[in-house]
């Protein structure tokens, strides 16, 4: 079992040889290997970029301090355009053989430098993208609902990924954005961390600020188990936030459950979980799940809403099309699964490379009618 963490390293790394190689190939190809330094330099920047993500992740879960946040910014920022690079350099054999074929007179070099501004266009405004968070407003109805909760307001927020990349200034803007709207009420969806080695009661002490009339309540993601959990739980605790790891809590008549990620991995588990809850079908009830999974099983436990991030809809294109593959329409937005409604928010953060393509940073404003 020890040998797979390697493995998979080995082969990410490897896969990520091949991919700058093929830019490599493909940029000498059209432009030609520049001589002297400059071509020595270029080859030992490709070769550094390639082992740059690899290296500056495992850093990121050993280690904190400027030098390794900003190893790993460089390497997340670049993993990004990587992606936008790649597809440019397959648009640039493509569009060269378009050319070939229909006997226009454009050079190689010209193609080459279109396809590369493009991808950087497309990568740039993917970072600027990401940083920029809307609120979602969305009325929901939900059956049993205790009447003095009518016309209040939730707030989800999820996926903050706090770590090398969404520091304490993102966590003070989060922390203000949901002050500036008062909710009655704060969830917390899961990947509140982003699993690497940090300081995580300063990266949460901006909640500290929010004082919503019935508390904020969290449930673990997969990458707040990555790290150190129970100092993230910890200091999540100390900002005044209310973990729940399997638990129930009635707060003014209305049911508010919580499930860790690691129990709903497994299905049985996960029955049993929320069979321990006894939860009751006759009041509305309301589950963070961090992934909007086991919809059958939350379905028949009488679960009203189900409260998911997880996906980031993908993040960027193509992955968008990837994750709605396996998400289906439970990707993003308010959906239903029999009488279970079901949200999934776009997420606040990112992970990885801090860019969104077709798809949007949120956090989500409930009103309950």
């Amino acid at each position: 079992m020890r040998a797979w963490p390697v493995l998979g390293i080995v082969f990410i790394q490897s896969f990520l040889l091949l991919v700058h190689g093929f830019l490599y190939w493909t940029w000498v190809s059209f432009c030609g290997l520049p001589l002297g330094l400059a071509g020595m330099a270029l080859k030992a920047a490709i070769l550094a970029l390639a082992c740059s993500f690899v290296l500056g992740a495992l850093l990121s879960f050993f280690f904190s301090g400027w030098l390794v946040t900003a190893i790993y910014r460089i390497a997340a920022i670049w993993l990004g355009f990587l992606n936008y690079l790649f597809f440019g350099a397959c648009l640039s054999w493509l569009s060269w053989d378009v050319v070939k074929f229909s006997r226009l007179t454009i050079d190689r070099p010209t193609i080459a430098w279109i396809c590369l501004a493009l991808a950087l266009a497309v990568g740039v405004y993917g970072i600027a993208n990401a940083r920029r968070i809307r609120v979602r407003r969305v009325s929901v109805e939900l059956p049993a609902l205790p009447v003095q909760w009518r016309a209040r307001t939730a707030l989800l927020a999820s996926d903050l990924h706090l770590g090398h990349i969404n520091g304490i200034g993102f966590s003070r803007r989060i922390a203000a954005t949901i002050a500036r709207l008062e909710p009655d009420v704060v969830f917390l969806a899961g990947d509140f961390f982003d699993g690497t080695k940090v300081n995580p009661a300063r990266l949460a002490g901006p909640l500290k600020q929010i004082r919503p009339p019935f508390g904020m309540f969290f449930a673990t993601g997969n990458h707040d188990e990555f790290g150190d959990t129970p100092h993230y739980l910890s200091a999540l605790k100390g900002a005044g936030v209310r973990v729940l790891a399997n638990e129930k809590a009635i707060v003014d008549g209305l049911q508010i459950l919580g499930v860790v990620y690691h129990d709903t991995t497994y299905p049985i588990r996960m029955r049993t979980v929320l069979e321990a809850m006894q939860i009751d079908r006759g009041t509305a009830s309301i589950l963070i799940n961090h992934v909007p999974n086991r919809l059958p099983i939350v379905e028949q436990a009488g679960v009203s809403l189900q409260l998911s991030g997880h996906t980031h809809g993908g993040q960027f294109a193509p992955f968008t099309w990837l994750t709605r593959r396996v998400f289906g329409k439970f990707t993003y937005g308010l959906n239903s699964f029999g009488k279970l409604q079901v949200y999934t928010s776009y997420g606040a953060g990112t992970w990885g490379p801090p860019m969104r393509v077709g798809t949007r940073a949120e956090v989500v404003l409930f009103r309950f009618v």
